[in-house]
C-alpha cells in the first residue's frame, strides 16, 4: 500500500507535456519555445518530437562544459544536426548560442567540487544554465522555454523540472515565459535518440561536460 500512495503522488511529466501539446494542438496555434540544449544526440529526440507543436529555438547555453574543444566540438554537432533536421523533417528550427565563459560555471560551483556526480553541483549547475534560458526567453518574447536535458537516463528529471518551474515562478512580472514539463527519457526517447544519433552519425561524448565528470 505504502508503495501504491508513493507511485500515486510521485509526478508524470510526461503526462504534463501531453496535456500541454493537446492544448497547443487545439489551439491552431505555434507557441513560440525556447529549448536549451546539452548536446546534438539529447536534442536529437526532442526536436523531432516537438517540431509539429512549436516554433523552435535551440538554446546551445553551455559554460559548464571543458575544455573548449570539447565544447566546440558538440556546438559544431549541434548546428549540423539542426540543419540536417530541417532538410529531413521540413521544418525551421532556428539557433541561438549563449556566452561560454567556464569561469562563470566555477564561479556558480565553488565548494561543490568534490560532490558527487547528481548532486548538489549538478543542481547549481542546471540552475544556472536554466535562469540564462529562462531570461533569454523572456527577452526575446517566448511562449516557453524548457530543455533536452531530460532525455538522458543520468539526469533526475524530477530536479531539473523542480529547478525550471521555481525559476519561472520566481519571476513576478506580468508577462513571462512559462515552464515546459518534460521528461524526454519517456516513450522510448533516450533509445530513440540513439538511434537518430547513428542515423546521422553524431558524436556521442562519454562525460556530462564539466572537468569534475571526467
Amino acid at each position: 500500500m505504502a508503495e501504491q500512495i508513493k507511485n500515486k503522488v510521485k509526478p508524470n511529466y510526461q503526462i504534463d507535456l501531453d496535456h500541454l501539446l493537446n492544448v497547443v494542438n487545439a489551439s491552431g496555434k505555434r507557441p513560440k519555445l525556447l529549448l536549451h540544449s546539452c548536446c546534438g544526440p539529447c536534442s536529437s529526440y526532442c526536436l523531432s518530437y516537438l517540431h509539429d507543436f512549436f516554433d523552435i529555438t535551440v538554446f546551445y547555453y553551455n559554460p559548464n562544459i571543458y575544455p573548449e574543444e570539447e565544447y566546440i566540438h558538440r556546438l559544431n554537432e549541434q548546428k549540423r544536426l539542426i540543419s540536417l533536421l530541417n532538410q529531413d523533417l521540413q521544418t525551421d528550427i532556428r539557433f541561438l548560442e549563449g556566452d561560454y565563459d567556464y569561469a562563470v560555471f566555477l564561479n556558480e560551483v565553488k565548494g561543490l567540487e568534490e560532490e558527487p556526480e547528481g548532486g548538489k553541483r549538478c543542481r547549481t549547475c542546471f540552475e544556472l544554465r536554466l535562469s540564462e534560458a529562462q531570461r533569454v526567453a523572456k527577452e526575446g518574447g517566448f511562449d516557453y522555454f524548457g530543455t533536452t536535458l531530460t532525455v538522458s537516463p543520468h539526469k533526475n528529471a524530477l530536479v531539473i523540472n523542480e529547478v525550471g518551474a521555481s525559476i519561472s515562478d520566481a519571476d513576478a512580472s506580468a508577462v513571462h515565459p512559462l515552464w515546459m514539463f518534460s521528461d524526454f527519457k519517456k516513450r522510448n526517447g533516450y533509445q530513440t535518440s540513439i538511434v537518430l544519433s547513428r542515423k546521422y552519425d553524431l558524436y556521442r561524448q562519454d562525460y556530462c561536460g564539466c572537468e569534475f565528470s571526467l
